[in-house]
């Protein structure tokens, strides 16, 4: 199981936003958006942050990858 990030860097292109941007406006140390480029784990506070300076739902940003394992 893992996760990807291709919804937040699909938002930010579509509001003309840049990490800098959202970076500056959340305080999220410019290292975590490294661990989000390789979809790593981050915490939720991060993430609510996020959500909450782009107003939207953690689905909006974040999918999660399901194993498929039976």
């Amino acid at each position: 199981m893992g996760v990807n990030y291709k919804k937040l860097w699909k938002r930010l292109i579509d509001e003309e936003l840049c990490v800098s941007d959202l970076h500056l406006a959340t305080g999220i140390a410019p290292s975590t958006f490294s661990k989000m480029r390789k979809n790593e784990y981050v915490s939720l506070d991060v993430l609510v942050r996020i959500c909450n300076e782009l107003n939207c739902q953690l689905s909006e940003i974040v999918e999660v990858e399901l194993d498929n394992r039976s």
